[in-house]
């Protein structure tokens, strides 16, 4: 498996010291830079890269390594600096951790895993010219075909780091599936697992008792013609892995959020204001940062985030938001430029133990303040059995359940008030807000009867337009 190696200091590595790690294989080894710069790569005397660094990143969100590691430090930002080495060679992974070594000894920081932390200087004893040269110049990507990229992981948890998210560009980009191989131990976060929902995209566990297998679906997988693809049996149907087995309630439950807003595209508008709101009105707090990858890494700000996705429009821009650690909250937002203004697509998804009931019971005053302030279009809540956490094991998970759904007052509007108020299959809606264009807020249930998913889907049908 691949071994990636973290170095959390409190000082920000400077090129003399990327340098000095660097050189934890001798002066025989090179270095170069790939991504445009943002990757600086230990390399053999042939120019194939043995370890490739990233720009060290500056943490300043309370509780993200943690989070991402389960490794506590000291609290104040640090900074996070990843070397990921080669599958290939036999070394690279003792030479990421001697150079994560060299930099927390100079820098006063740790390493992750703590166990591969050395100083030592590495030779390099394995003849690389009897090892085909890799098929991309990616450092994510351990196996390219014309089909598929993947990328080997083996970390307890997945997260939707810039390493990966590149991979996943690079993949869309070129019509190629991204498929992350892990073990059985691993889990991954939300943002991953959003990103790797739509096939063929795939999260592939390799376990060693029962073989390959989709970690989100059960299925079973073989190699086939440059992917992992589903196993079927005589009838045609897909076989379901063993060990996809269903997750034990522990009484953990996960409240979900999905919303949409839209704006006039205007010099003046401010995004994020949507999901600052909910966070207050469901954790106490706005969001303590936020970032275009994992880890997150910068304090939360509207202003910041809006003057992203003013720079790269019309191009969409993709983010995560996490909340503070006393409250598992973590955000997924895309900002799109569309022919009717400027929509937000959010999903927020909030953790609770067995002990801690989710607030239900502060739907709509939320439903109301994002329809007032933040021109709601469309809001679903659900509610699932689920880990606190707000990380996906590689087992069966139940769907959530939808609790409400809210409609904003002027897609309501749209949608014509008669038909909105008066679905023909029911529910009948309360309306929120004051004024002759109200949001319409629909009941569903308490979040325990799966039947619904039917009311629901009745409802959206009935509302479509005509």
């Amino acid at each position: 498996m691949t071994k990636d190696v973290i170095a959390l200091t409190p000082k920000m590595p400077d090129l003399p010291t990327l340098l000095a790690g660097l050189y934890a294989g001798g002066p025989d080894l090179g270095v170069n830079t790939a991504a445009d710069g943002a990757v600086v790569q230990l390399c053999a005397p042939d120019g194939r890269p043995l370890v490739s660094v990233e720009t060290p990143i500056l943490v300043q969100v309370p509780g993200e390594t943690t989070r991402l590691l389960d490794h506590a430090v000291e609290d104040g930002p640090l900074w996070w600096t990843e070397a990921r080495a080669s599958t290939a060679v036999a070394e690279a992974g003792r030479l990421a951790g001697s150079f994560a070594g060299r930099l927390a000894t100079v820098l006063g920081g740790t390493v992750w895993p703590p166990e591969a932390a050395t100083t030592d200087v590495v030779p390099l004893t394995t003849d690389v010219s009897a090892i085909p040269a890799p098929a991309t110049t990616a450092p994510a990507v351990d196996v390219l075909t014309d089909t598929t990229a993947v990328v080997i992981q083996d970390r307890p948890l997945i997260a939707m780091t810039s390493w990966l998210s590149d991979a996943l560009r690079t993949a869309t980009s070129t019509d190629r599936a991204l498929q992350i191989v892990t073990p059985p131990t691993a889990r991954l976060t939300l943002p991953t697992r959003t990103a790797l929902r739509g096939l063929p995209n795939r999260w592939v566990v390799q376990d060693p008792e029962h073989g390959y297998y989709d970690g989100l679906s059960g299925a079973v997988l073989h190699w086939r013609n440059g992917t992992f693809t589903p196993v079927q049996d005589e009838q045609g149907a897909t076989r379901i892995a063993e060990a996809f087995t269903p997750t034990p309630d522990t009484g953990d439950r996960q409240l979900i959020l999905t919303l949409r807003t839209r704006h006039p595209a205007d010099e003046n508008l401010v995004l994020g204001g949507a999901l600052e709101t909910a966070f207050q009105h469901l954790t106490g707090t706005p969001p303590a940062g936020w970032s275009t990858a994992e880890p997150v890494n910068l304090p939360w700000s509207t202003r910041q985030l809006t003057d992203l996705a003013r720079a790269r429009a019309p191009q969409p821009t993709w983010l995560v938001a996490v909340g503070h650690p006393d409250r598992p909250a973590l955000a997924t937002v895309r900002v799109q430029r569309t022919p009717a203004g400027v929509e937000e697509d959010i999903t927020l998804a909030l953790g609770y133990g067995r002990a801690e009931a989710p607030p239900l019971n502060t739907i709509e005053e939320l439903a109301t303040a994002l329809d007032a302030q933040h021109r709601l279009v469309t809001l679903l809540m659900s509610l699932r059995a689920a880990r606190r956490d707000l990380t996906v094991p590689p087992s069966f998970e139940a769907p959530p359940i939808p609790v409400a759904f809210t409609l904003g007052g002027g897609e309501a509007e749209i949608i014509g008030q008669a038909r909105a108020t008066h679905p023909p299959g029911g529910p009948l809606p309360e309306r929120l807000g004051p004024g002759s264009d109200p949001a319409l807020h629909y009941s569903l249930g308490d979040g325990t009867d799966p039947r619904a998913w039917s009311v629901f889907e009745r409802l959206v049908q009935d509302l479509k337009r005509v």
